[in-house]
């Protein structure tokens, strides 16, 4: 174990038989550990000694997380609610705590543009390095946004591509670093083939050993390390600034995240605009965002209404036309029976 995770209470083994556990069944068990370390060194500031997790444990430690915003809290809880299901499977009879109503987000992401997504393009191709750093990332902007917005993955996702993951015979990413813990493949066209070849051929220059190696990471800074999404963050609010695009009063957006968001959006407009309707799209849509249930795509459907008001008048056209043929067919298997 990791001396970051270091268990002292009674239930130290158990916590530790329970990550790995997870851990053998593919799960990143990095925030549950961080979770559990919590839950340990609550009970061992407690002086617990016996094997039992009783309701009034759960509200004490409650009372301790005022600073907790309310998702962070649902999380904490649910990571609970396992590991006492957890202890009550191995005989340890447990209190498995009720979890809080998840508050649904308020938050309303950025859709750029078309426009706006050229002129991104545009700033990340003309950047230029005002002095020296010896950890800059600045050369793999352009390819990194550009596989963000045409896979639609998530930056994490991107950040965590292999060389070998990289299959240009069959013209996919292989992502097996995902947020659903499901290995899947998100394509590569003619451009983007383009755009990624010309950077992996300037990339293998940077005099480092092993760049090129299968196991390396694909985006690496100039030191040939791995890229931290707090550094793309900060390139990403400077690109915008330098395109005009305004940020929210909460200083919070946009972030990369939205160009994912973009994708999702530009991509069901394209499929409609081909004569899909626009709810048929969606399990295609959810394919290519990676997304284990339709439900979880539906949200882009309000965001291009919003945004596309005509593709809904477009779907009803085609609606009309569908319908219009079913009654005329309708009108005359009756007519024919009754003649």
């Amino acid at each position: 174990m990791n001396k970051l995770f270091e268990y002292t209470s009674v239930f130290a083994p158990y916590i530790e038989s329970y990550i790995h556990e997870k851990e053998l069944q593919g799960y990143k068990a990095t925030q549950l550990k961080w979770i559990l370390l919590e839950f340990d060194k609550f009970f061992a500031k407690a002086s617990k000694t016996d094997l039992f997790i009783s309701s009034e444990d759960i509200k004490a430690w409650a009372a301790t997380r005022t600073i907790d915003k309310p998702n962070t809290l649902y999380r904490k809880y649910c990571a609970m609610a396992k590991f006492c299901r957890y202890m009550c499977l191995l005989g340890y009879e447990c209190y498995i705590p009720t979890r809080p109503k998840k508050r649904g987000s308020n938050y309303t992401p950025t859709i750029f543009t078309n426009e706006q997504m050229k002129g991104i393009f545009n700033v990340c191709d003309n950047m230029v390095m005002k002095e020296h750093h010896a950890q800059s990332i600045m050369f793999i902007i352009p390819a990194l946004f550009r596989v963000l917005y045409s896979t639609g993955i998530r930056v994490s996702e991107a950040l965590s591509i292999l060389n070998k993951d990289v299959d240009f015979d069959r013209k996919v990413i292989i992502l097996n670093d995902t947020k659903n813990r499901c290995q899947r493949l998100a394509p590569v066209n003619e451009s983007l083939e383009y755009v990624l070849r010309q950077y992996i051929y300037h990339r293998n220059k940077i005099p480092v050993y092993g760049i090129a190696h299968p196991n390396s990471t694909l985006f690496v800074s100039t030191t040939g390390k791995s890229c931290s999404r707090r550094t793309v963050l900060t390139y990403f609010h400077r690109i915008i600034e330098a395109c005009g695009i305004p940020r929210r009063c909460d200083q919070r957006g946009p972030m990369v995240h939205e160009i994912r968001h973009s994708a999702a959006v530009h991509a069901l407009v394209k499929l409609t605009q081909k004569g899909l309707d626009i709810y048929t799209s969606l399990p295609l849509l959810a394919a290519f965002m990676g997304h284990k249930k339709v439900r979880d795509t539906e949200n882009y459907v309000r965001l291009t209404q919003e945004i596309y008001p005509d593709i809904i008048n477009m779907n009803a056209e085609v609606l009309n036309q569908v319908y219009s043929c079913f009654l005329t067919n309708l009108k005359q298997n009756y007519e024919n029976r009754c003649d």
